[in-house]
């Protein structure tokens, strides 16, 4: 009976030396997304591409953060539901206050409206 509770010991050894494995590398891989991405920032692409490929690469980034360093892949499907669950409502809570406090919102009501830039000749004629 010792031997299969030292054998067992022994396989959750190699299973925590492989979690760990799995870390450094999950870790290495993010360090290098994190260069990508900040060599493209000084790229000369497009405002458009540039944002979309931030925004992919940051969203890879999370999932990889949330799977193994939040532990959500070991995980019951309903810790990863309830997870996602709050993560919609927060993206849904920021748009909704970036609709509610829009630039054009942010004027006073009293102020009148801006005036257009008057060009140098108009002013000497």
């Amino acid at each position: 009976m010792t031997s299969i509770a030292h054998a067992a010991t022994a396989d959750h050894g190699k299973h925590q030396d492989n979690k760990f494995e799995i870390y450094v590398q999950i870790a290495m891989l993010l360090a290098v997304i994190t260069g990508v991405e900040i060599i493209m920032v000084y790229l000369p692409f497009m405002k458009a591409l540039l944002i979309g490929g931030l925004v992919v690469l940051s969203v890879v980034k999370f999932m990889f953060v949330i799977f193994y360093f939040m532990h959500l892949r070991w995980d019951k499907p309903f810790c990863t539901i309830l997870f996602f669950i709050g993560l919609v409502l927060a993206i849904g809570t920021v748009w909704a206050l970036l609709q509610l406090f829009s630039v054009e919102d942010g004027r006073p009501l009293t102020a009148p409206p801006p005036e257009p830039p008057h060009s140098a000749t108009a002013k000497a004629g």
